[in-house]
């Protein structure tokens, strides 16, 4: 069986394997949350549910060599990019075996080796990293690409406007990816923008596409159509993912600016709770959910027990990687 979204043919298979690792997000945020009401999680927590649709979507047509940046809600951005469970929950608990030696925490989650350039608690901050990955790629000519995810409240901020011109001007091949929740932290986007994204992106000439960031299959269809476009011939490209911010701003974040009616329309948004329906649509039995949502709570609790068995870092590694080696220097 197959389910046929636009000019993509997404195989039953297909959509199984995005169910599982949106479900596998899910799940590793739900446990941080928890740890984050115990104590355990250093610091703040920006969680994306509700959101894993864009980040599974995107990159699912990504490769290894395709480099992505982050924002302060990229907890599905690392996990979809490949970097690893444990190392991932490492990292948040403030442990030196975290992909970052415990240094980073839940902002800054970056595995260089598989192209997660990280993640940036400043606002808008990936987009001029991801110009800079881009403009390297370009002069490689292997035809890979970069992508950055940034929220609606990035829209107000300077930077893109930058981004967005030179990208242009150069030709380089940025996926610029918004996840537009329709908050602004604690603000809506309306409050915020002057304009509209797709015009900002026609004024720099740039590509646009607007998506239902909570259908995965919508967002791997487009982000696969503008991906091969600009694998062939290098360009920026922008794809505006309608998506919804389940959590608060934060972890804390008692949400009393969201009105009633907003919040009972979540479970309708919700971004697994829609691909669990056209997957038992297209065959699949309650079994197959119970089976997968077992296993995949069995590989977080194997992960995260080696993550709560890592040690904190020592002063002696302070200053480890901080300095980049002299050449010729041992």
């Amino acid at each position: 069986m197959s389910v046929v979204i636009g000019e993509m043919l997404i195989k039953s298979s297909s959509l199984q394997s995005l169910y599982r690792l949106m479900l596998l997000i899910r799940r590793a945020e739900e446990r941080l949350q928890k740890l984050f009401a115990d104590g355990d999680v250093p610091g703040f927590l920006h969680l994306s549910i509700g959101q894993e649709a864009v980040a599974v979507g995107i990159s699912s047509v990504l490769g290894v060599a395709d480099t992505v940046s982050s924002n302060h809600r990229g907890h599905g951005h690392a996990l979809a990019k490949g970097v690893s469970l444990s190392g991932f929950f490492a990292e948040i608990l403030g442990r030196a075996d975290g992909v970052c030696r415990g240094r980073g925490g839940s902002m800054h989650v970056a595995d260089l080796s598989i192209g997660m350039l990280g993640a940036n608690g400043i606002v808008g901050a990936g987009m001029p990293i991801t110009t800079g990955s881009a403009l390297a790629l370009k002069m490689k000519g292997a035809g890979n690409i970069a992508a950055v995810y940034f929220g609606d409240g990035a829209l107000a901020e300077g930077v893109i406007h930058e981004c967005f011109n030179l990208t242009s001007l150069w030709s380089l091949p940025v996926l610029f990816v918004c996840e537009n929740n329709g908050w602004s932290e604690f603000s809506p986007t309306e409050r915020q923008l002057a304009t509209s994204l797709e015009r900002l992106s026609a004024a720099f000439g740039i590509a646009f596409a607007s998506v239902d960031g909570n259908d995965v299959v919508a967002v791997a269809d487009q982000a696969g159509k503008f991906v091969n476009q600009m694998r062939d011939m290098p360009s920026p490209r922008v794809i505006e993912c309608q998506t919804t911010r389940i959590r608060g701003h934060f972890e804390g974040d008692p949400q009393d600016y969201r009105n009633k009616e907003e919040m009972s329309m979540m479970s309708e948004r919700d971004p697994i709770a829609r691909a669990r329906s056209q997957l038992l649509a297209e065959g699949l039995s309650d079994v197959w959910f119970e089976q997968l949502h077992a296993e995949v709570d069995s590989e977080i609790d194997v992960a995260l027990k080696l993550a709560q068995g890592s040690p904190e870092p020592t002063s002696d590694s302070l200053v480890v990687d901080v300095y980049t080696p002299r050449l010729g220097v041992s």
